[in-house]
Parts: C-alpha cells; structure tokens; sequence
C-alpha cells in the first residue's frame, strides 16, 4: 500500500484516469453522457469533481446544490488532507472490491464512496466547530445511503466501505488507516454513558458483514472480524475473532487482512 506513503503529486495520475474512464465510459454508453460530463468531464480536479458529486447527492429543499458545494469546496481549500484521504479511498476501493473495475466507479456510483467523503466533510465541519453544519451533513448522509456515522468520530485512510447499507460509527469510535468492512457494520456503546464509549478500530482491520463491536474496547491492528460477531472485548493484533460473543478463533490469515478481503474461517486461511 505504498501509495498512501507518498504524497498527494505521487497519486495525482489518478485523476488523468478517471478521465480516460469517463470518456471512455461516454463512448460506450452515450445515454449517460450528460451525467459523466457533469460529475466527471466538466472539472478540472477531483476536488472539483467530488464537491458536485457530493452537493448533488446530499442538496435538499432544505439546503440547496449551490450551498452545499460551496461548504464543500471550502473544506477542501482549508483541509487538503480531505483530499488526500478521499484519493487513497478511491485506490482502496479499486484493489480491493472485485466489483470495481475503474477508479472512476466509485465516484459516480459507489454509495459506500460517496458516503464516507460526504462524512469526512462533516468531520471538518465538526472540528472547526460548525456543530449544526456538521449535523446536517449526518442527517443527510444517513438518509441518502444509509450510513450513519457521527461528525466526531475519527476515520482514517484508505478505507473501503463495501455494499455500505446500515453502517452505524458512533461519536467517539475511532477507525484507523486502510480498514475495510461490509455492510450492516457497527461501532456502537453499550449503554448510556456519555464520555467515551465507542471502539477503537486499528490499522489494517477487516470487518465482516453484520459484525457488532461494542464499548470502548480497542480492536488491534491487521485483526479480522468475521461476519455476523458480536465484540464485547478487546481483540489482539493480528487475531481473527467470531462468534457471539466473539472469541479468538486463530490467527488473522495474512499480514494485512482487509486488503486482501479474505473473509473465510479455517486452517487454510
């Protein structure tokens, strides 16, 4: 995973192939050309490119496209670190969803994509105490794709969300760099308590369908959840865990679980 080691000019091409896509795409599928000119073609960064993307999926009658790009590429201008993660999830997605094919997929289709840059904005907004701002971008975030993440938790790069229906992050849930789960997922407390109260997710971790982790319990780096587990208890580096109550159940499989997407339970994992 070199690329989320160099800098932003070390992944720029990037958005010289998303272009080559979409104008491929275009000549493939000309019903669509107006739609990827306007979320792809008409810009000239994917800054740019994600600011419509992101005001066209989350506009209302109650916040207008024109508004919310504008929160949006302000964001952008003051935090390029936005755009750094938003490229690294981007090249997650692509290597490691066997359902994309193209880096520009994710942008124009992938929910789980959209959503989480959506978040990162409201993650901005939240820390520059933009609270309301930061709760709207939740609001809506959750009513378009079904991910609920609150503003204040903290999420790192490279981060796939595959599928993405019923993601629930509470507010003090940290998520580390390269994480991937799928749908169904949540990062939840166990009661009432207001201080904090959500998982700690490390690097590397990969978290199958359904899988519940509760409390504010520290999950290790390059760990793996199997689908459909409840977490109540801390998990070591480099386990794999399952079960309700989730138990350890061997090793993690592989150096770096939630790239490889290897969800099968076994002696040859």
């Amino acid at each position: 995973m070199a690329y989320l080691k160099t800098n932003i000019a070390a992944i720029d091409p990037v958005w010289d192939q998303i272009n080559d896509e979409a104008r491929q795409a275009v000549v493939d599928e000309p019903l669509i050309g107006g739609f990827v000119h306007a979320c792809i073609l008409h810009h000239k960064s994917i800054e740019k490119a994600l600011s419509y993307r992101i005001a066209a999926k989350l506009a209302s009658n109650e916040m207008s496209m024109v508004v919310v790009r504008e929160i949006v590429e302000e964001a952008y201008q003051k935090s390029p670190e936005l755009v750094e993660a938003a490229r690294a999830d981007l090249v997650a997605v692509y290597e490691r969803d066997p359902a994309c094919h193209r880096l520009v997929q994710p942008i124009l289709y992938f929910k789980g994509y959209q959503a989480i840059q959506a978040y990162r904005v409201g993650h901005f907004l939240w820390t520059e105490g933009h609270y309301d701002l930061a709760y709207f971008f939740q609001m809506r975030v959750s009513e378009i794709f079904g991910v609920d993440i609150h503003p204040a938790a903290s999420i790192g790069k490279g981060i796939m969300i595959d599928h993405a229906h019923s993601i629930v992050i509470g507010e003090t849930a940290v998520v580390g760099n390269n994480v991937s789960m799928l749908h169904s997922v949540t990062l939840g407390g166990t009661g009432k308590e207001e201080e904090d109260r959500h998982p700690k997710i490390g690097d590397g971790v990969l978290i199958g369908a359904g899988a519940k982790v509760l409390g504010n319990i520290r999950v290790g780096n390059c760990s793996r959840i199997a689908a459909g587990s409840v977490v109540l208890e801390e998990v070591p580096p480099c386990k794999t865990v399952a079960g309700i109550p989730a138990r350890i159940v061997g090793e993690a499989g592989c150096d770096q679980p939630a790239v490889s997407m290897n969800h099968m339970l076994g002696k040859d994992q």
